[in-house]
């Protein structure tokens, strides 16, 4: 899915959204640059051109992060490139200036930025509302479906915290029973499909997992486990907070249910934006979270009902997909594979090292979990910061009392703006703290 080649330069300026001159105003100063440099690699293999550090030193300079640290916790919220955070800051002016009038102007603009979703990440665009978050979109589902007293819900021990929680509060109050599968780390796509087939029961009418998990990455068969559960009459939830915008994948071509997403992840757009996909045909199934007029009943956009909130967030979308067309899925999810494997493989050979991420070609991008034995991620993780000001984030399951593991390690998410030398001294603090035996 790399819409970079054959790019020009006018095309790349249509991508604009309604208030064409006002987002214009914006791109001249980054995108120029990425768009340039895009056009130097265009021949090269995107595994090639992720190792092209003239390349990524351009795509480096179009963020505004602060260099004293190294920011390996970008599987938290993601810094958005200097071109996102002024369309941001453009449309929440031009909002302030008369909030009724330009937030009625601005939230216009909502159509183009779905139908350029949509295009995106391969739907209808009338199988897209956009949200503030994937907890959001995924509540909206989780919540708005009609379920009795008995039916099960199967899920796992390794989703997403707060999901596991909606789950748990619906069993309180509507009587539910909710299974949690549990798998080590890393497992097979096999594995994991047969755990949920041998969980199935007549009583199970949701299956709910994550496309990746949000701690170790690990990725699910997510089209095999639909196609299950639709034949047995099931509905499919997928989180997909970790992967839009992370590796290259087509919404209709996973055949779930719904599927939910945060924006101002791996995609690096602005902070509280998400959406939630419903196929057509599913989109009557669900109440939304907050209510709409009957006639919305198979609307999307009843799923978007949330009263006043700002219109600036949702108008700079198109600003983060363009940053993102601009360099390529491919290239992009080539350069965070080879992030990764760099402080991995310099790494995982060590007698102490605990590597619960596969490494494998098309298994893990730039999401990775590491533990050393013997050595809490807390201990870790206030070395590296301590010693190095590297931010990773400790995970055990005391950490998410939601989530329930029997592993523990620091996850290690750097991005398209890090730099090699960051790499390298993350690793190398690592072996420092390997060589002290504590």
């Amino acid at each position: 899915m790399d819409h970079t080649e054959g790019w020009s330069r006018r095309s790349f300026l249509r991508a604009g959204t309604a208030l064409g001159g006002l987002a214009l105003a914006g791109r001249v100063n980054g995108l120029d640059d990425v768009v340039a440099a895009t056009a130097r690699v265009a021949g090269q293999a995107p595994a090639e051109a992720a190792q092209d550090e003239s390349y990524w030193a351009t795509i480096q300079q179009a963020f505004t992060i602060d260099r004293t640290l190294i920011n390996f916790n970008n599987g938290n919220h993601c810094p958005q490139p200097k071109v996102v955070q002024d369309a941001v800051a453009r449309y929440l002016a031009l909002e302030n200036e008369a909030p009724g009038y330009y937030a009625n102007m601005i939230n216009r603009n909502a159509e183009p930025v779905r139908n350029r979703l949509a295009d995106e990440f391969g739907c209808d665009a009338e199988e897209m509302a956009i949200t503030r978050n994937a907890s959001e979109s995924l509540q909206i589902v989780q919540n708005g479906l009609d379920l009795n007293a008995g039916d099960e819900v199967i899920t796992t021990e390794q989703d997403y915290p707060r999901m596991l929680t909606t789950w748990d509060q619906r069993a309180r109050r509507d009587g539910l029973r909710i299974t949690r599968l549990q798998f080590p780390v890393p497992a097979t796509q096999e594995d994991l499909y047969r755990r949920f087939e041998r969980a199935l029961t007549p009583q199970t009418k949701v299956i709910h997992f994550c496309h990746i998990t949000n701690l170790t990455g690990q990725l699910f068969p997510v089209r095999d486990l639909c196609r299950l559960a639709r034949q047995r009459g099931i509905i499919s939830i997928v989180d997909g907070a970790h992967a839009a915008g992370h590796f290259p994948f087509t919404l209709r071509d996973l055949e779930c249910d719904c599927y939910g997403v945060s924006l101002h992840k791996w995609l690096l757009a602005p902070f509280g934006t998400g959406f939630l996909y419903v196929p057509k045909a599913n989109i009557r199934k669900f109440w939304p979270l907050q209510a709409s007029a009957a006639a919305n009943n198979a609307n999307i956009r009843k799923f978007e009902e949330v009263g006043t909130m700002p219109a600036a967030p949702r108008a700079a979308i198109p600003e983060a997909l363009a940053f993102h067309q601009a360099i390529g899925a491919e290239r992009k999810t080539a350069r965070l594979r080879y992030l990764t494997l760099r402080w991995a493989n310099a790494l995982k050979s060590h007698p102490r090292i605990q590597m619960l991420s596969s490494l494998e070609e098309g298994q893990t991008w730039g999401l990775a979990m590491v533990g050393i034995d013997g050595m809490t991620p807390q201990a870790i993780s206030s070395f590296l910061f301590d010693k190095h000001r590297i931010i990773v984030m400790a995970a055990t399951t005391g950490e998410f009392p939601a989530q329930r593991f029997d592993y523990q390690g620091i996850r290690v998410t750097p991005n398209i703006y890090t730099t090699l030398q960051e790499v390298d001294t993350f690793v190398d603090a690592m072996r420092g703290l390997l060589s002290t035996g504590t």
